[in-house]
């Protein structure tokens, strides 16, 4: 019993201590689990649990941050903008100028079943790259529009080029009046209620820089034309500046031959003269100047007051140049208006030597004569936007002139010497770019002895005329030979371009004048012969040659004497005299046979149309 009972309590004296040792054991474990909560809690020595994101909810979150980061930074930070900026128009001309690299490459690596397939090919093209180009320079705007009206200008560029950037004179995005009360404050130090009794809002006129408004001086009440610049054109000139002459660098780069980086140096010579409302003030002032003592229709709108950015001139009148119904209304002679255009532009370019280098028909008003008018007809014509003038040196002046009197004279082997040694006096164009450069002087394919290669002289069913005085209208057969020759000419587009380049800006600037007095003149329906404007031009540089030999004599009488230089100074004289009353007396009986074809159009107007009415409107060209 004893051995038992020691026995029973070994046992409870063991449970006893095996128990005690487990709630020690718990008792020990308890504070470490407590401070390990703790830790866990502070994060010292346990990672906290992640929460799943929303990928819905935080890929928004960021794009709105970001973008209102970036639209932030656009507008208060101009560097930020001017870095956008370019970027967008850089791309907008480099996908033009890529896309029309490979559409070219594809279109003339082609074979084609026949010539015309092939001519129509290149000339789908042309058609497809300048729309390329053309959608990139509206998009851009500013500059860039003033890029394409320099290329709708270059009359030897194809001319589905030339077409299709000739809208660019027109089309063109007003500012908004709020940001033209801006700067109109910032420029003139007051706001355009202090200086105007009214204002219209809506401008009569936008172009690439500037544009128009109408508005009523409070001082005087004179009502007046106020052109204000595009305020975005100061703050992204440069940027501007730099993206056309990286594009023009590229097309370079991608066609070696197609190469058109002078635009971009003539652009940033010129443009700041442009930008320049003074500039254009004194331009105008000038022009007013050089007419002052010539019995002309043309008119230059007083100027008020100029500042850099704003200008304020009289206020013009009138209808546009080519507006035939204009026209007929104010009984104005569409064939003296025609003709009065050629005697402007030639005094300036063959006597004054300085003449208006941005023509369109945008910037010729006519308007009836005021009874104060000094104008020899019954209308005035207003000449607009004096931003752009070129000079020329009176050497360049008179070879000019001596050009375009040789392409006057019949054909002959001299003649045709003649007609090369001042081509390449006047556009440093050789031989072989001579047909190129007198196509864009004639508007016609070639005379005779130019691209003879082409020409089959013996056939009876066409003959090439031997001057610009032999044109008439293009015939279909010379416009099938003209069609031939630029596909077999190998090269011949890449002669274009070597004119381009050679060729004097301000010599590219008076073709350009010739085409748009042309270009009138059809446009006007005259009733007079096609060369009758190249008579007129002939009888300026008659006379400009005629003066240049007078200021040579009269200076070399010092050295030879007045015996010495008397008989040059006669046959100087004489040559003169023949060939100026010639060519009088040519424009007086072409003129008289004008006055007949309108004539006959007003007695057809009265017959079949019936009434004065009709035949009034038949004689003015619009019936």
């Amino acid at each position: 019993m004893d051995i038992l009972r020691r026995r029973c309590l070994s046992c409870t004296a063991n449970r006893l201590s095996l128990t005690g040792s487990a709630s020690v054991k718990r008792l020990v474990r308890a504070p470490l689990r407590s401070a390990r909560r703790e830790q866990s809690s502070s994060g010292s020595t346990k990672k906290p649990l992640r929460r799943k994101v929303n990928p819905w909810v935080a890929y928004p979150t960021t794009f709105l941050l970001l973008g209102g980061a970036g639209v932030l930074a656009y507008e208060t930070w101009r560097p930020f903008r001017h870095t956008v900026s370019a970027v967008v128009r850089c791309l907008r001309v480099a996908e033009a100028a890529v896309l029309g690299a490979i559409d070219y490459k594809k279109t003339l690596a082609q074979d084609y079943p026949s010539e015309d397939d092939k001519q129509h090919a290149y000339s789908a093209c042309h058609k497809r790259s300048a729309l390329r180009v053309l959608k990139a320079l509206l998009a851009n705007g500013g500059i860039f529009i003033k890029l394409g009206q320099h290329i709708s200008s270059l009359v030897v560029l194809p001319v589905e080029w030339t077409s299709t950037m000739r809208p660019l004179q027109d089309q063109c995005e007003p500012t908004e009046y709020e940001d033209l009360e801006n700067l109109f404050l910032s420029d003139m130090g007051m706001r355009i209620e202090d200086i105007f009794d009214e204002f219209d809002p809506r401008p009569v006129g936008v172009a690439s820089l500037a544009q128009v408004h109408v508005g009523r001086l409070k001082q005087s009440g004179q009502l007046v034309a106020v052109k204000l610049q595009h305020p975005h054109l100061a703050e992204f000139c440069d940027i501007d500046m730099e993206m056309v002459e990286v594009s023009l660098g590229w097309i370079k780069h991608l066609f070696p031959d197609f190469e058109f980086t002078w635009l971009g140096d003539e652009m940033r010579e010129n443009l700041p003269k442009e930008m320049d409302f003074v500039h254009e003030a004194r331009n105008a002032e000038r022009a007013v100047d050089d007419f002052k003592d010539i019995t002309t229709s043309l008119y230059i709108p007083k100027v008020i007051q100029a500042k850099k950015r704003v200008l304020i001139m009289e206020y013009i009148q009138g209808g546009r140049v080519d507006d035939l119904k204009y026209l007929a209304d104010h009984d104005i002679d569409r064939n003296k208006v025609s003709l009065e255009i050629a005697r402007i532009f030639s005094q300036m370019v063959h006597l004054n030597g300085w003449f208006h280098a941005d023509p369109h028909p945008g910037n010729l008003l006519i308007r009836p004569a005021p009874p104060t008018s000094q104008s020899p007809y019954n209308f005035e014509i207003a000449l607009l936007d004096h931003g752009l003038y070129f000079d020329l040196d009176d050497e360049l002046r008179i070879n000019y002139s001596k050009f375009l009197l040789s392409l006057m004279k019949p054909s002959s082997a001299a003649t045709n010497g003649e007609r090369r040694k001042y081509a390449k006096l006047v556009g440093n164009v050789d031989d072989d770019l001579y047909p190129v450069f007198e196509a864009a002087i004639t508007g016609r394919a070639a005379l005779k002895g130019s691209w003879d290669e082409f020409f089959d002289e013996s056939n009876p069913s066409f003959q090439r005329p031997g001057s610009i005085v032999d044109l008439n209208g293009p015939s279909e057969k010379e416009m099938e030979i003209i069609r031939n020759a630029v596909i077999q000419h190998e090269g011949l587009l890449v002669s274009v371009f070597d004119v381009l380049r050679r060729v004097p800006r301000r010599v590219l600037m008076v073709l350009k004048l010739n085409d748009l007095t042309r270009n009138l003149d059809h446009a006007l329906a005259t009733t007079h012969s096609k060369i009758r404007v190249f008579l007129i031009t002939a009888k300026y540089c008659t006379r400009a040659i005629w003066q240049d030999d007078k200021r040579r004599l009269s200076a070399e009488m010092y050295q030879r004497g007045l015996l010495g230089v008397l008989y040059d100074y006669f046959t100087s004289w004489w040559r003169f005299e023949t060939s100026y009353r010639g060519l009088i007396l040519t424009e007086t009986v072409l003129d008289m046979q004008a006055s007949l074809v309108k004539w006959k159009a007003w007695m057809r107007g009265l017959l079949v149309q019936g009434g004065l009415r009709g035949a009034h409107d038949a004689a003015a060209g619009l019936a």
